[in-house]
């Protein structure tokens, strides 16, 4: 090894990011403290207008998670049992669960090699009479080809709701992730490029209807104080997280630049090493992960954590092969290209306080790996 660095890097450390935000942060909770208002009071109506404004969109409406957004998006959308709703099979097992959680059934689109997103291509063939939505996710930062999937959607009056938990600032064709469907959803989730010091997650829309439902669907259907119009949720991002939410959002795009920067760095540091495939560094992209393709992926990893290097994969088992979807008959070599993927990510680390050493470092023993295993697979 030629770099030194004197010891590992994790996946991911927020610590530096919470050390040159302390003071902001913590003057935004003794403000939360001082008022004593914890549950829907100022905080959060104010982070909603910013994330709305900083999207583009009209309306945007916290709730409790991500997942939670996924599932009142669902659920305002109309969407219950006996409805299909299409889904990659390549994602976090929430994309697919929030169908089921409201007795739909989540059907499985396969995915582009090369973005990890749902392929518009094969939707058409996976339509029945019963699809009612598409969930297209931007996974690892990067939007999914949107013009061809709401083309569809349109020809076949289907919503799309898109899964923007790992791609909030990301753009499309010049539009912000989360506003080129019908309803976009947002996670809070602490390692999210815009994380709380917990859960929340937040759900984006331009349609005055949407927003109002939302509302009611959040705090148990209630269209106003203890009257419940129909059942809902009790699903309120809270104040304390939403203020801490404030202050980060006017780093986001900083920190998202940084995430660029240390992306095109892995990109030139990888591109000519063999057995190594790289992601696309598209412009929109935000690379919530920085995720590369190698065979034999298991022992690079192996490698890559013995010399103190962490890596993770996302996902190592596709939603059709989880055990909680056996019952849809799902098995080996239906959907070719989500398994081959989650047979060889591996993401490493990209956190914006990320320093030039640590990258060179990271690029330099995923390189040794590769040469010694990736390319002989």
């Amino acid at each position: 090894m030629t770099q030194k660095v004197p010891q590992s890097i994790p996946m991911l450390d927020l610590r530096p990011q919470y050390a040159s935000i302390r003071e902001e942060v913590q003057a935004a909770i003794d403000s939360v403290l001082d008022s004593q208002q914890f549950i829907l009071g100022p905080q959060v109506q104010a982070l909603e207008r910013e994330i709305a404004r900083y999207c583009g969109a009209r309306y945007a409406v916290g709730v409790a998670s991500g997942t939670d957004a996924l599932i009142l998006a669902l659920a305002a959308s109309g969407i219950g049992p006996g409805d299909q709703v299409l889904v990659p099979p390549f994602s976090f097992i929430a994309t697919a669960d929030s169908v089921s959680l409201l007795g739909a059934t989540p059907v499985f689109v396969d995915i582009q090699p090369d973005t990890f997103n749902l392929d518009p291509a094969r939707l058409a063939a996976r339509l029945t009479p019963r699809t009612r939505a598409i969930i297209p996710v931007h996974l690892y930062g990067q939007p999914a080809d949107m013009d061809p999937i709401l083309a569809i959607a349109r020809q076949h009056n289907l919503k799309v709701i898109e899964d923007c938990a790992q791609a909030l600032g990301s753009t499309y064709r010049g539009r912000k992730a989360a506003t080129l469907g019908d309803l976009g959803c947002l996670s809070f989730f602490p390692s999210k490029n815009l994380g709380g010091c917990g859960d929340g997650g937040m759900i984006v829309s331009d349609s005055e209807e949407m927003d109002r439902r939302l509302r009611a669907l959040r705090n148990h259907g209630c269209v106003r104080k203890y009257v419940s119009q129909e059942q809902g949720w009790n699903s309120r991002l809270d104040e304390l997280q939403a203020a801490i939410l404030r202050v980060k959002l006017r780093h986001l795009d900083t920190w998202n630049a940084q995430r660029r920067a240390h992306a095109a760095r892995y990109h030139n540091l990888l591109l000519a090493v063999p057995g190594v495939a790289t992601p696309k560094v598209p412009p929109g992209h935000v690379f919530h992960q920085y995720t590369i393709r190698v065979p034999r992926r298991d022992r690079v990893q192996q490698f890559l954590a013995e010399q103190g290097v962490a890596s993770t994969v996302y996902y190592p088992v596709p939603i059709h092969l989880q055990p909680v979807y056996a019952s849809l008959g799902h098995g080996q070599g239906d959907f070719p290209e989500s398994e081959r993927a989650s047979a060889e990510v591996l993401s490493l680390p990209i956190y914006p306080e990320l320093t030039t050493d640590q990258i060179n470092y990271v690029a330099e023993t995923v390189g040794m790996a590769a040469r010694q295993w990736g390319a002989s697979a």
